[in-house]
């Protein structure tokens, strides 16, 4: 519940505090405050187990969270044996692996054979990224050569 508040917002509410209610009544307020929350949360508790008594014993392993829509849908999709056949039938991986070497040519490359002679004075390859930085340095130390 209180989970996602942070250091600048706890020092905030407490300076509110002091400043709304004084140094003398805040520690009552704050014992007031914390006792409705453990009645809340026991009344909460309560209504849990008797909605879990009432729905039987083939709901015994139901958990409210699973109400959220978010994991109502990761539980569904992991759990779904079509859905897992369906995911493992797919490899995304080598789908994309696949993209990229024909967006990239190598399948091109490979079937064609070697690549021609670079043609003297057309300067490097601007394209293709050097294999080291070491090469990057001869590619552009040729250039300038030019």
């Amino acid at each position: 519940m209180f989970n996602d508040i942070g250091a600048l917002e706890l020092v905030t509410i407490v300076v509110l505090g002091i400043l709304i209610f004084g140094p003398d009544k805040l520690p009552k307020v704050i014992q007031d405050i914390t006792g409705v929350i453990r009645k809340i949360r026991a009344f909460s508790d309560s209504a849990k187990q008797d909605i879990r008594s009432e729905l039987g014993p083939e709901f015994k392993d139901f958990e409210f969270e699973d109400l959220n829509p978010k994991n109502f849908i990761r539980k569904q999709l992991t759990e779904n044996e079509d859905l897992k056949e369906i995911r493992s039938s797919f490899d995304l991986r080598k789908e994309l692996n696949d993209v990229t070497d024909a967006v990239n040519g190598t399948e091109a490359d490979a079937a064609a054979g070697p690549l021609p002679a670079a043609t003297p004075g057309a300067g490097p390859d601007m394209v293709k990224k050097p294999a080291t930085p070491a090469q990057e340095q001869l590619t552009r130390f040729d250039a300038d050569a030019t």
